[in-house]
């Protein structure tokens, strides 16, 4: 008898754990968190100008504007942090009106060193401003033409990593840089990677929420494609754009038998899409994992005053009580609300403190998730082969132009 087959088997936990490890040899953001950042400190250190901007679109700006959407609320940082990360020539121009340009620094970053948003921006500005060493500093890949074009000039430079993708980039000088020109505490960044590193790798609490998340997810694939995160909050309304990313370009891919995979993420913020998208989830298809967002402190105590107004609204129950407890009793009755219906599968996070251990510790741990569900898959989780072909027609227009 012979026997052959082209499907593939759902591996053990141990087996996927193993295989991370193996990947941690040669994937660089597994290992980010114990990188030297003195250099990175010292340049920042030496940057005096009140707004940075960051020119990068994707990988290159989505981690780091992640991160300072999280933080600026809560964090009085001295300076202004713009991301040029698109090509719409209002936005552009909107964009550079909000800060003195003369008193701006640009940092340009570009793995490739060739990335077409970039480093069209990159030439326009330099159409406004002189662009310098006192102004300029590239984050690109060693010997690229940025890398060399910021050799010419002497501009400060630094790498990416090879084995760091642009998605995976946000604790590389990618997203530390601008973070750290600004005062956010980079050293507590990456101290919150290692913690879910270390805790994950040793098989602790992590361990088991991200490996059982990524077998559910896996297993059950065919029934719920679609994976929303619901945030309570605006200040996870750039993760959520991350989260887009990381979890569409890393996991749309052809496994070894090539057979086509995905999830498809799906963001929204709470309240407001309580009254759009959440009516879909409750009595529409079942097709969907729903996980959700909050955070206990806000760190803002500003109260629903208790105010006749006219005797117009039968709201009373609300009165004195704090936007703080009402966004997050939003929430946990949406959340409830999912529960009763018993057969959308969701989950909840609620994150402590508005700081910078707890955004890298929420990133990280949607990179290892990430990680083990391309694993589980057998997709290559780090590549995107299906963006390149865009960019060869793009290339190809202009060229016959």
């Amino acid at each position: 008898m012979k026997y052959e087959r082209n499907f593939y088997e759902i591996k053990s936990n141990d087996e996927i754990l193993e295989n991370l490890r193996e990947e941690s040899e040669t994937i660089g953001y597994y290992s980010l968190h114990k990188e030297n950042i003195d250099s990175i400190h010292t340049h920042a250190k030496k940057v005096r100008k009140d707004s940075i901007y960051v020119i990068g679109i994707g990988g290159s700006s989505l981690g780091a504007k992640a991160i300072y959407t999280f933080l600026r609320t809560t964090h009085n940082f001295k300076k202004r942090l713009f991301f040029l990360d698109t090509i719409d020539p209002l936005r552009i121009n909107y964009l550079l009106s909000l800060g003195d340009l003369n008193n701006s620094h640009f940092i340009v970053i570009s793995k490739s060193g060739s990335t077409v948003e970039p480093i069209s921006i990159l030439k326009f500005l330099d159409t406004r401003i002189n662009i310098s060493k006192d102004n300029c500093s590239v984050i690109t890949g060693k010997n690229t033409s940025l890398w060399e074009f910021a050799s010419k000039n002497n501009l400060e430079k630094f790498s990416i990593p090879e084995n760091v993708g642009g998605r995976f980039s946000a604790f590389s000088p990618a997203g530390l840089i601008p973070l750290a020109m600004i005062g956010v505490n980079t050293q507590k960044l990456l101290d919150g990677c290692k913690i879910v590193h270390d805790d994950f790798f040793n098989k602790g609490e992590y361990y088991d929420l991200i490996m059982n998340k990524a077998r559910f997810l896996v297993e059950n694939k065919s029934r719920f494609a679609i994976n929303v995160i619901f945030s309570y909050s605006s200040v996870f309304r750039d993760f959520n754009r991350w989260f887009v990313q990381l979890w569409a370009e890393s996991l749309g891919k052809k496994n070894i038998n090539d057979t086509r995979q995905g999830l498809t993420p799906i963001s929204l913020i709470g309240p407001d899409d309580q009254h759009s998208f959440l009516q879909l989830i409750m009595d529409g298809p079942r097709n969907k994992t729903v996980t959700f967002f909050k955070i206990a402190n806000l760190k803002d105590e500003s109260l629903i005053p208790n105010k006749e107004m006219f005797g117009c609204f039968d709201l009373n129950y609300l009165n004195n009580k704090s936007f703080n407890e009402l966004i997050n009793l939003q929430a946990d009755s949406t959340y409830e609300a999912i529960l009763q219906e018993k057969d959308i599968p969701c989950d909840k996070i609620t994150i402590t403190e508005i700081d910078e251990t707890n955004i890298a510790k929420l990133m990280y741990r949607f990179f290892l998730l990430t990680s083990c569900v391309g694993s589980f898959m057998q997709i290559n989780t780090y590549d995107q082969p299906g963006v390149e072909l865009g960019k060869e027609i793009l290339k190809n227009k202009f060229s016959n132009s």
